[in-house]
């Protein structure tokens, strides 16, 4: 196929030796999400959603709830070594590797009818993030990424296309995807972010996942949000990255760690950095 690698599979799949136990987790990755799908479709739109208020304020649905008891059921049969951390329930297991899930990344689209919400799901192996899978069924669009194994996207796992990230090196050319301007305001930079949007050539609030997944295809240069968790970031990241990108916060630290995310095409990524920079 177009843009495979030398040492992949037409799936996306690493196939050196370090990588073979990817492999079979990427596998895992995709079944978690086929499970997912098939929850959360059901429940989309659905008359008798029921929709709840954590304790931070935010919507949680039964779906919510649904998908992650379900991936957690499937990981303790497939991976019953590796802990799991999700945004829902309680961490379990104390192994190295570990498990992240987000079980409706846009639970507010996901509760008013809008199809732009998906599944995360990562890896870490210690500190790192070796695998990442997000998948939006209401778009009929998948993406994933292995460590060393780049960055893929399709409506299934046997039909995939190389992801990578745009080649634009100016900001003023570049289209800047966010989640709200809102979110940005009581932060030190509040001001350096729209600051930002009046520079870049097209700015939109495609928000959540899609605005990173959309960096990682080279439709958008740069994407960040203000403040975000571990299981928002973990699985985008790796698609980034290995898509030819860089993810980090806004504070110029790469990973998916805060304060914030920011995801760029990796050229414009320290400009951008120091154009969030706050200001004395």
């Amino acid at each position: 196929m177009a843009g495979e690698r030398r040492g992949e599979t037409r799936t996306g799949e690493a196939t050196n030796a370090d990588s073979r136990g990817l492999i079979e987790d990427m596998r895992v990755a995709h079944m978690l999400a086929d499970n997912a799908d098939a929850i959360s479709l059901d429940r989309f739109r659905a008359s008798d959603l029921r929709v709840d208020a954590k304790p931070d304020l935010t919507e949680v649905t039964d779906a919510d709830i649904a998908v992650e008891e379900a991936v957690r059921a499937v990981l303790r049969k497939a991976r019953p070594r590796d802990a799991v951390h999700g945004e829902e329930l309680a961490d379990t297991g104390h192994g190295p590797r570990r498990w992240v899930i987000d079980p409706i990344d846009g639970t507010r689209n996901y509760v008013r009818g809008v199809p732009v919400w998906a599944t995360l799901i990562a890896l870490f192996d210690g500190d790192e993030v070796v695998l990442g899978c997000v998948s939006a069924p209401a778009l009929g669009r998948r993406w994933w990424a292995s460590r060393g194994g780049g960055a893929y996207t399709g409506k299934s796992f046997r039909s995939p296309t190389e992801c990578r990230v745009s080649e634009l090196t100016r900001i003023e050319d570049a289209s800047l995807s966010y989640s709200d301007v809102a979110g940005w305001v009581a932060t030190p930079h509040g001001q350096p972010f729209v600051d930002l949007m009046r520079r870049c050539w097209r700015t939109r609030a495609y928000g959540d996942f899609w605005s990173y997944m959309l960096v990682a295809e080279g439709a958008v240069d740069i994407a960040c949000e203000p403040e975000l968790a571990l299981h928002d970031m973990a699985a985008c990241s790796i698609i980034v990255t290995e898509a030819g990108g860089r993810f980090g916060n806004v504070a110029g630290a790469d990973g998916p760690v805060g304060p914030g995310a920011l995801a760029t095409n990796g050229r414009l990524h320290d400009a951008v950095v120091a154009q969030l920079a706050p200001r004395e």
